[in-house]
């Protein structure tokens, strides 16, 4: 009866932590779509990810999982008639006219998407005043619309999703710095929280923290572990705060396909390193490194929508504390948790290598998936 208490002590945890795993493998980055306003040309652009769009309409008529050039010129019709009913301009006067100028295919760090740009006409001649945003929050609900304003007085960023769909084109209404800086805090959260490869990374990096060892008392084991456990946070919050701030202000730039590459292959190799540490025991220089790494994964999105805009600095700024948040709010729940299973001698020899495998099996899944992809 009593190896049957600890099997189920050690089963249902390891259970769950794999249930959770394999969600985690087939899960896909959110969504976002770009918008461009220039109200001195009276123009708007809005770009949405070609993977997106196979979501909500049939483009792939051949059934290969791939969209060729031949299906989307034939698709051009639905998919702008799909994109158009999603987004309204408006004044006081009533709603705005959109006129199709271009359609085409545009880069984003992330992968292509169809572009297209229309001339604005609102009843009284002036300019527009509102943007409503209604695209693809029914199939993703954390999907996002990136605005991006510029008219002759001011350059602006905003963030449009389910509970915020309203967006001001005036200058005297345009989000100031303050309401700015909470929207990217909010974004950056969601960005750690909803990012499965990061946050498997940070849960590697906390599992040797989380080890008890011989020579440890109950409080001097507790210190050390917290202790480590700062060392690691720090490292990486450092390490990918300084490419990040360089991504998205283009100092330094990689192509984003090799970007995810690696960082799911840091996941692997971090996951061998806490049972066979053959880049050292130090797990604050690891999580230094790879998070150099990771920082360039967090700017993928954001230096797309704040390139050349006057808000920048607040942006990444808010968005930079965002991520910070969801981090260490993240390793404020799972910490204590691992530390009292920690307590039970079946953690370090059963559940840990279990736990590594499973990471280390789903990391090498999405190296190889996103190596293909290249």
């Amino acid at each position: 009866m009593k190896n049957k208490g600890h099997a189920a002590r050690i089963t249902l945890p390891v259970t769950l932590l794999l249930l959770l795993f394999s969600a985690v493998a087939w899960a896909h980055k959110a969504s976002d779509s770009f918008i461009y306003v220039d109200q001195d040309q009276s123009a708007l652009r809005i770009d949405v990810a070609l993977r997106d769009l196979a979501l909500v309409l049939p483009l792939d008529r051949n059934g290969d999982r791939k969209l060729s050039g031949s299906e989307l010129r034939a698709n051009r019709d639905r998919i702008t008639r799909w994109t158009e009913q999603g987004i309204t301009l408006s004044n006081a006067s009533g709603a705005c006219r959109m006129t199709g100028q271009q359609w085409g295919l545009a880069s984003h760090s992330d992968g292509p998407y169809a572009a297209a740009s229309y001339h604005i006409d609102c009843p009284d001649g002036s300019a527009p005043e509102k943007l409503e945003y209604n695209l693809l929050f029914a199939q993703d609900p954390l999907h996002r619309g990136l605005v991006s304003l510029e008219t002759g007085e001011i350059s602006a960023v905003g963030v449009l999703g389910p509970d915020r769909r309203m967006f001001s084109l005036t200058a005297e209404a345009a989000p100031g710095n303050l309401a700015l800086f909470g929207t990217f805090v909010n974004e950056g959260i969601i960005h750690l929280l909803i990012g499965l490869d990061h946050i498997l990374f940070l849960l590697v990096l906390m599992l040797p923290a989380t080890l008890r060892k011989q020579t440890d008392t109950e409080q001097a084991g507790f210190k050390r572990r917290l202790t480590e456990l700062a060392g690691i946070v720090t490292a990486f919050t450092v390490a990918h705060s300084i490419t990040l701030v360089l991504a998205a202000l283009e100092i330094v730039r990689l192509p984003i396909a090799w970007v995810e590459a690696v960082i799911a292959l840091s996941i692997a190799v971090a996951a061998i390193n806490v049972k066979w540490p053959i880049l050292g025991e130090k797990t604050w220089k690891l999580a230094f490194g790879f998070g150099l790494i990771h920082g360039f994964g967090f700017a993928s999105v954001l230096g797309d929508l704040t390139s050349g805009v006057s808000q920048t600095v607040t942006a990444l700024a808010g968005f930079n504390i965002g991520v910070e948040l969801g981090q260490l709010g993240l390793l404020v729940v799972l910490f204590p948790l691992f530390y009292l299973w920690g307590k039970t001698r079946h953690y370090g020899r059963a559940a840990v290598p279990v736990m590594l495998i499973a990471v280390g099996a789903i990391s090498l899944y999405w190296v190889a998936e996103r190596t293909l992809a290249i």
